[in-house]
């Protein structure tokens, strides 16, 4: 979605922030519809450690859960790197290059871009709780309440830190950027990535405390 509207000679170019938004809940949509009913929608490792948090997955199982998403995040780019790949070879800006890759805080301030991180998590994993609970859920149709939620959290919490809001989303495309022979290229800001990676997991664990008191267990 991004390379879509960022890279040059793209048809989607100069898109916008509600074309990259919808993009991306609709790859949730489908995500999570397509894995429900085997790793139970799990794209995100806030949502793994959540659900281990609640006892609904083994910790024993959360390594490998994580370890499969960073690995679906580098391969998502690496393909998204080959569908653009002439248009990344026209791209001079480097920032730019690493845009489409992970995110990047609009005003660069650690605390305060944790904060955003943890705050939309939390929004997000909040959310998701109440649409995975035993007593409401879908099935496999939860994927379309989530992917509005991860659309409404774009519009209005994304444009202070582009909206991780998982760290598998950031760290996988972070890895990719770093390894593929992409012209023009940057370095990949390993000095950012820490926010994108925590801050999910405390808004995740955050929510979860929350939802147990308001459900008062």
């Amino acid at each position: 979605m991004v390379a879509n509207v960022l890279l040059p000679k793209s048809k989607g170019k100069d898109g916008g922030w509600i074309v990259i938004s919808f993009g991306w809940a609709m790859a949730v949509f489908l995500g999570v519809y397509v894995s429900a009913d085997g790793s139970g929608g799990h794209l995100n490792p806030a949502v793994s450690f959540t659900m281990a948090y609640l006892g609904r997955l083994p910790w024993d199982q959360v390594p490998g859960y994580v370890l499969a998403q960073v690995a679906g995040g580098v391969a998502g780019s690496i393909l998204n790197w080959l569908l653009y790949k002439k248009h990344f070879d026209l791209e001079t800006n480097p920032d730019l290059i690493r845009a489409t890759f992970c995110t990047a805080p609009a005003i660069r301030s650690g605390f305060w871009n944790f904060m955003s991180e943890t705050i939309a998590t939390f929004a997000f994993m909040l959310g998701v709780l109440y649409i995975a609970s035993p007593a409401s859920n879908m099935g496999s149709l939860n994927a379309l309440p989530v992917a509005l939620l991860v659309l409404g959290i774009g519009v209005s919490l994304g444009g202070s830190t582009g909206y991780a809001i998982n760290p598998a989303r950031d760290l996988g495309p972070r890895i990719a950027h770093f390894i593929l022979p992409i012209p023009s290229k940057t370095h990949s800001d390993w000095k950012y990535a820490w926010v994108p990676i925590l801050g999910p997991l405390v808004g995740g664990a955050l929510a979860t405390l929350v939802y147990y008191l308001l459900l008062g267990v």
